[in-house]
């Protein structure tokens, strides 16, 4: 019931046990969402360059490389994509090259800048960086 779903949040009680990576959850919900992480399934396409993605979360966000620049000097010279810094092309060009230099050190997955790594940590932690400025609830 929803009342039980609550009360674990004051208990600190998380019944629901990821299979893959034994992170726990109060909520089934919340295990469904945090599951995604583990499948290698893509099925959010991009229309402009066809990268895909887990989630339309990651779709959306991606979608902002694309928007319309007024200068976008640094091209990539095996593709037709440009950016506008040259830090996004450094990026970019590990796509190509499939290196993916940073590590986790708790699962050993790989990824290709600090950033994504970064975001990626919060799974192990069980972290929540981000909360309500009313209630406080992350």
């Amino acid at each position: 019931t929803y009342l039980a779903s609550h009360h674990r949040v004051h208990t600190d009680e998380k019944p629901y046990v990821c299979s893959v990576c034994s992170m726990t959850f109060a909520r089934k919900d919340y295990l469904s969402r945090h599951n995604i992480i583990h499948k290698e399934e893509k099925p959010y396409s991009c229309s402009v360059c066809h990268k895909s993605f887990k989630t339309r979360y990651g779709l959306k966000s991606h979608k902002i490389v694309h928007l319309n620049s007024d200068e976008k000097p640094y091209a990539c010279n095996l593709c037709n994509m440009s950016f506008s810094r040259k830090a996004y092309l450094i990026a970019h060009n590990l796509t190509h090259t499939g290196e993916k230099s940073y590590s986790c050190d708790v699962c050993s997955k790989s990824f290709f800048n600090k950033g994504t790594l970064k975001k990626h940590s919060i799974v192990h932690s069980g972290e929540k960086p981000h909360s309500c400025s009313i209630c406080n609830k992350s």
